[in-house]
């Protein structure tokens, strides 16, 4: 499965590189109150950035919050096993 998960990153990386490197004309962007005149290349190479940014951000937000449920969790099973452990020896 590793590799298959190795592949599947080079693949997409190749792909991507090959669409930034096809799309070389210059083109007008606006962002906000700027008008910027850059390579068709650079927007989609910032573009592809952003969005791995965004994703490896959220992934970490997702994961460090699942870290700090997880010991409640933990704990709130542990009295319930308890509660219930003692409930079957007072039967």
């Amino acid at each position: 499965m590793n590799k298959l998960k190795v592949v599947a990153i080079a693949v997409i990386a190749v792909v991507a590189v090959i669409v930034v490197f096809q799309n070389t004309q210059a083109v007008e962007t606006k962002l906000l109150f700027l008008t910027l005149t850059l390579p068709n290349a650079a927007l989609l190479f910032g573009t592809l950035i952003m969005g791995f940014a965004i994703g490896v951000l959220t992934a970490g937000h997702i994961v460090s919050s699942a870290k700090r449920q997880l010991p409640n969790q933990l704990t709130s099973e542990r009295v319930e096993e308890a509660r219930r452990g003692s409930h079957v020896a007072n039967r």
